[in-house]
C-alpha cells in the first residue's frame, strides 16, 4: 500500500520564529549563558544562515558551547520548559490546522530541520509530529558536545537524511510534499514531487514559478 509523506522545514515554516534563536534567548534569560553579545553573535550567524552562507559547524561549535557542562539530561528538562513556554505559542494557525488534517486521515509526517535534534524532537511531540530529523549531536561524559553524529540534516544533507529515512520505512511513499521557508532547502524542494513555500525568503520566493511549488502566505491568529 503506498500513501503520501508529508515532510516539514521546522523553522520559520510550522513555527513563525527560528526555534533556536528562541532557545539561546530562553538560555540567556536562565543566565546560563552569561557571555556579553552572545546573542548579537547568534543574530549574526543567524543572518548568515537566512543568505545560504552559514558554516554549520561553526554554528555548532558557538551554540552548542553554553551546554558543555550541563548533563544531558538538564538540557532536556530545559528544552521542554522552552518549547511549553517560547515556542508552541508562535506555531502557525495553518500548521496546527494542517498537521491534524493529515493526522485524521492518517498520513504520514515527518520534521526535517537543521537545528539540533534534541530541539527539534521535542517540538515535534508537541505539534503533533513523532517523526523527526535533526542535527545529531555526540555526546561524552553525559553532555552534548558540537560534534556532528552521522550526517547534519542541512542544505544537500536533508535529502539525504530523508532518503536514508524513507528506506527505514516498511511503507512505501505515492509522493513527497516538502514545506519550507528557506533557501537552504532549495535541494529538498527539487527532490520532493510538491514543494509549499511558507512565507518563503527572496531568494527561495525566486524559484516559485516552478511546476507543483506553491506560495503560502501563513500567520498566527
Amino acid at each position: 500500500m503506498t500513501q503520501p509523506l508529508y515532510v516539514f522545514d521546522m523553522d520559520e515554516t510550522l513555527i513563525d520564529a527560528d526555534c533556536a534563536m528562541l532557545w539561546n534567548a530562553f538560555l540567556v534569560r536562565k543566565g546560563i549563558i552569561a557571555e556579553p553579545g552572545f546573542l548579537e553573535q547568534d543574530q549574526r550567524l543567524m543572518r548568515l544562515y537566512a543568505q545560504g552562507k552559514m558554516d554549520m559547524e561553526d554554528y555548532l561549535e558557538f551554540s552548542i558551547a553554553p551546554l558543555a557542562s550541563l548533563p544531558v539530561e538538564e538540557v532536556n528538562r530545559l528544552v521542554e520548559e522552552c518549547v511549553l513556554e517560547e515556542i508552541l505559542v508562535k506555531q502557525f494557525t495553518q500548521s496546527k490546522d494542517l498537521i491534524e488534517q493529515l493526522r485524521q486521515q492518517q498520513v504520514q509526517m515527518v520534521i526535517i530541520s537543521a537545528s539540533v535534534s534534541f530541539l527539534v524532537s521535542v517540538v515535534g511531540h508537541h505539534i503533533g509530529i513523532d517523526n523527526t530529523l535533526g542535527i545529531d549531536l555526540v555526546t561524552k561524559q553525559g553532555c552534548y558536545t558540537p560534534e556532528i553524529s552521522g550526517i547534519a540534516s542541512y542544505r544537500e544533507g536533508k535529502v539525504l537524511r530523508l532518503k536514508e529515512w524513507i528506506e527505514s520505512q516498511p511503507e512505501c511513499f505515492s509522493e513527497i510534499h516538502f514545506y519550507t521557508d528557506s533557501i537552504n532547502d532549495l535541494p529538498l524542494c527539487e527532490f520532493a514531487d510538491y514543494a509549499y513555500l511558507v512565507n518563503p525568503c527572496p531568494a527561495l520566493k525566486a524559484y516559485s514559478d516552478q511546476e507543483n511549488w506553491q506560495v503560502l502566505e501563513w500567520s498566527v491568529r
